[in-house]
């Protein structure tokens, strides 16, 4: 149901989530992109914020699954352990907005682990988005194995890099010297990953690390910020740019 992304963002607004505006037109304009007869496959959903902008970005015939379990574990910032109280009220909300916004019909929503959810999909994504557990190996585990899944040419999304210790190392660990996948850009913590047609040369990883690796001085910066957030260093936040109490991402 792909439409301007001025509708799709005015259909989020309300709905809770770690999504800023600039990410959201990240998402809308790559699920706009993914041709008919395609496949975007959305890891962690929470409250179905990014799911929803993802489906109303994505053109007729495009499959949208988002896999999900809603267990109550790691919903978001300092939010690792929860219970499954929180999990189903999660869940509850994910169908409401979803229902709501009018995607309740496009989107496939599968409840169970992203390590569980492999055998539920087969053959290849064009667009992965994830967003999943913020700890290094399920993250690292996240963007390996469904990376694996994204065709030549296909976009693999990834949130809160360069910006949480645990995405940052399993991206950098994963990805930054592989053959893969060409680094594009990032929308503050979301990162932008292609497919390459072809393996990545020699001269071609090297600039490519590189420009990952570029990225590290913002993100110690992004560290700092939660740092001072924790501790309540104020002049530390006003020394570093930071004018809200929100965490950054």
């Amino acid at each position: 149901m792909s439409e301007p992304f001025e509708d799709a963002l005015a259909a989020v607004r309300g709905v809770e989530g770690w999504l800023s505006d600039d990410q959201a037109r990240v998402l809308w304009e790559r699920a706009r992109a993914v041709p008919a007869g395609g496949r975007i496959v959305e890891i962690g959903s929470y409250r179905g914020r990014s799911t929803i902008v993802l489906a109303r970005g994505a053109a007729g015939g495009v499959a949208v699954v988002a896999i999900d379990p809603h267990a109550g574990n790691d919903r978001g910032p300092r939010q690792i352990r929860g219970s499954s109280e929180e999990g189903a009220a999660d869940n509850a909300a994910f169908r409401a907005n979803l229902e709501r916004t009018g995607v309740g019909h496009s989107v496939r929503h599968v409840r169970r682990s992203s390590r569980d959810a492999l055998d539920d999909l087969n053959g290849p994504v064009d667009l992965v988005y994830v967003d999943g557990a913020h700890r290094f190996r399920p993250a690292r585990d996240d963007i390996v194995r469904w990376g694996e899944r994204v065709g030549a040419g296909g976009t693999l999304l990834v949130h809160d890099a360069f910006s949480s210790i645990g995405v940052t190392a399993a991206l950098l660990s994963a990805l930054a010297l592989g053959r893969e996948f060409s680094y594009v850009g990032r929308a503050r913590s979301l990162a932008e990953y292609r497919r390459a047609e072809a393996p990545l040369r020699p001269r071609e990883r090297v600039p490519n690390a590189a420009r990952q690796l570029a990225q590290l001085p913002w993100f110690t910066r992004n560290v700092l910020v939660k740092v001072a957030l924790v501790l309540r260093l104020r002049p530390l936040l006003w020394l570093l740019g930071h004018r809200s109490s929100e965490w950054p991402y």
